[in-house]
């Protein structure tokens, strides 16, 4: 048997001197916490859940309350604003729903006789982006200019409020200190507003990451720009991307604009020299004559560095002899000789097939690293300059150099029905990885130059003109198809007798190529096709979220299902190409079908709200698919300035005799070149 427990304490008993009760608050208190404690896991949950959900329902009531007053203000802001007398005469202001928010009033007007485009609110202290227009019904994703990033680099993109938390922040900051602001519509017209008095912060916080919302598809069709307010926007787009290239890359090859810095590749001004005739034609006689400055003063070939012969060819010896012939100034002619007789060590070799690289200080060539072959496209695309240097310096070396490449290519085995491969060995001078056969890189702008050389000597070497009817015959026979939902025209490439449903970009040269040939007298189908491609390459930009082209496209040969165009995901990026434009230019010339200026409109549009860099440049982008986040690769190619924006220049010019195609031929950079008179007979 075990004791009884012993019982150790001691009883004391305290009496309240005030007769006061005594409530044992602490004692009820620890008494509810372990009543909770008591509870078992899910009857706690199950509490909190039920006190989680009346407080949701607590908030959405608050902003549901919230959301009235602030429509109620927006309201009467724009009343304010009307009542100022700044609101342009003939508007009024529309009630429209705002995408999470009810009915707000902005000045979004619409005159008397007819709708007008529409712009966002977006409050007194906010200045609405211009938006890019869009057709596409079709396509639900949407599409508007992005925000900036914090140190003013980056695109604007569009994103979320957690993506652009610093943004907002420094946004809001510095339209606190603006003194006016301005609410610009998608179409360009400006409202100068007043200062008035800041917006709740919560409503602030609501607006400011959102982008515009994106205008109706039929807006776009109803009001079209015209021709002069078109051709302004492009000297506007030239001179946002000249200003950045001036202040952070002057005299350097390439502008990095979102780092606003430069890169170099040869370290000859690459992008100064590719833009000095697109100034010219666009009248911007500053910029030119402080471009042609650095030319005379700091242009110099005498420096030990590796340069591509194809591409200091076709940028930096085209836009020399293009200026000369546009401003007739003999510095450009003296800079162009320099350089081509710096370029000719490239032809020393034992095929005269000639390499890839020059040392224009050294005086000597070599191939690649890897390989002893240069692409067929960058042997055969020399020839309208280095032949043009010849007829102006009557020093028949340049010419008879690329003469004879176009000679030992016309006579060589490997072919397929016209169609070459993409590969010539500079020792043997002969074709290599025979079987494979593109219009897309590497082999482009040969089909390209065997026309142009044509048209170029006056149509009198038969050769050229055999060469290129046969290598269209040969695209038609092997390259064209179909897609199945659209019936989309589109051109493929064969590697050994297996086609493979792939387009470059770079294939987009080919309407225009075949417009310029019918219009030289060649075969009228070839017109056929290429209203038919143009299409196709119109599509590549329509069928993308952001408008811009991928630099591949794949196409749905199966079914009557699905989407024309599809793009793997290392194909995704845009580089600001010009082949699409480029084109647009020669079917807009030839045929006068305004549906392909408005197509180039769409695409500066596209450029503008996805590429252009608030500090200044245009950038190329990682993805067109994802307008949220188009990923900005920070270089802005010379070619932008070059060709893309030129030929969208001309495309919106009246002036037929602006570079008339009957006295000028375009090298493959969109450089122009005298035809020669033909000889008589």
């Amino acid at each position: 048997m075990y004791p009884p427990p012993r019982k150790d304490f001691i009883a004391l008993t305290l009496s309240d001197p005030h007769s006061h009760a005594y409530n044992n608050a602490k004692h009820r208190r620890q008494s509810c916490w372990r009543k909770w404690k008591q509870l078992s896991r899910l009857q706690r949950s199950l509490v909190l859940f039920l006190l989680a959900l009346l407080l949701v329902f607590a908030l959405l009531s608050f902003s549901s309350v919230a959301e009235q007053w602030r429509g109620l203000s927006d309201k009467e802001d724009w009343l304010e604003l009307s009542d100022r007398g700044l609101v342009p005469p003939g508007l009024k202001p529309v009630l429209r729903p705002v995408e999470g928010r009810g009915p707000v009033a902005g000045p979004h007007a619409e005159p008397a006789e007819g709708p007008q485009d529409p712009m966002e609110h977006r409050g007194p202290n906010i200045p609405a982006l211009a938006r890019p227009p869009t057709k596409r019904k079709q396509f639900s994703n949407k599409r508007a200019p992005p925000n900036s990033r914090k140190d003013g680099n980056a695109l604007d993109t569009v994103s979320d409020a957690k993506q652009n938390q610093e943004v907002v922040r420094e946004e809001a900051g510095e339209e606190k200190e603006e003194e006016e602001k301005k609410m610009i519509s998608w179409r360009g017209a400006v409202i100068e507003a007043e200062p008035a008095s800041e917006p709740p912060s919560n409503q602030k916080e609501a607006v400011e990451p959102q982008a515009p919302a994106e205008p109706a598809a039929s807006v776009h069709q109803q009001v079209s720009p015209g021709a002069a307010e078109r051709l302004e926007a492009v000297r506007d787009a030239f001179r946002h991307a000249w200003k950045a290239y001036r202040e952070f890359a002057w005299g350097h090859d390439e502008l990095k604009p979102i780092s606003k810095s430069f890169s170099e590749w040869f370290g000859l001004g690459l992008t100064l020299i590719d833009s000095l005739d697109t100034m010219w034609i666009m009248g911007l006689k500053e910029e030119f004559a402080e471009a042609r400055s650095w030319v005379e003063k700091e242009l110099s070939f005498d420096k030990n560095v590796d340069v591509n012969l194809f591409e200091t060819t076709i940028r930096i010896l085209g836009g020399l002899l293009s200026c000369y012939h546009l401003t007739g100034d003999q510095l450009f002619l003296d800079k162009a000789k320099d350089l081509g007789s710096r370029l000719m060590p490239a032809f020393k070799t034992p095929s005269k097939i000639p390499f890839s690289d020059v040392n224009i200080g050294k005086g000597t060539a070599h191939p690649p690293r890897w390989t002893s072959d240069s692409t067929v496209a960058e042997v055969t695309s020399i020839q309208l300059e280095f032949r043009e240097l010849s007829h102006l310096t009557q020093d028949p070396q340049y010419q008879d150099a690329v003469n004879e490449v176009m000679r030992l290519v016309h006579r060589l085995p490997g072919k397929h029905d016209g169609l070459v491969p993409m590969f010539i060995n500079t020792n043997s001078g002969q074709f290599s990885h025979k079987g494979v056969f593109t219009l897309g890189a590497r082999a482009d702008s040969y089909y390209e130059y065997l026309l142009k050389q044509w048209i170029q000597g006056g149509k009198t070497e038969d050769e050229l003109l055999e060469d290129y009817l046969q290598a269209v015959e040969g695209v038609k026979k092997h390259l064209v198809r179909q897609t199945g939902p659209g019936r989309l025209t589109f051109i493929g490439e064969l590697s050994h007798n297996r086609f493979n449903p792939k387009m470059d970009h770079l294939v987009c040269f080919l309407p225009g190529t075949l417009a310029l040939g019918v219009h030289s007298g060649l075969p009228l189908d070839h017109l056929d096709l290429a209203q038919q491609l143009m299409e196709t390459c119109h599509q590549m930009y329509k069928q993308m979220e952001t408008g811009l082209s991928p630099e591949i496209a794949h196409f749905n040969m199966q079914g009557d299902e699905g989407q024309d165009v599809s793009v793997k995901p290392a194909d995704r990026h845009n580089l600001l190409r010009p082949e699409t434009v480029e084109s647009l230019f020669y079917m807009y010339r030839f045929t006068k079908d305004g549906k392909y200026r408005d197509w180039g409109w769409d695409i500066l549009q596209s450029f503008n709200a996805y590429t252009k860099v608030p500090g200044g440049g245009y950038t190329s982008i990682n993805n067109v698919r994802d307008p949220a986040n188009p990923g900005p690769r920070d270089k802005m190619e010379s070619f932008f300035l070059g060709e893309t924006l030129k030929y969208l220049y001309l495309l919106f010019s009246d002036d037929e005799e602006l570079l008339s195609l009957d006295k000028y031929v375009f090298n493959t950079e969109a450089h122009p070149l005298p035809i020669w008179p033909s000889p008589p007979k």
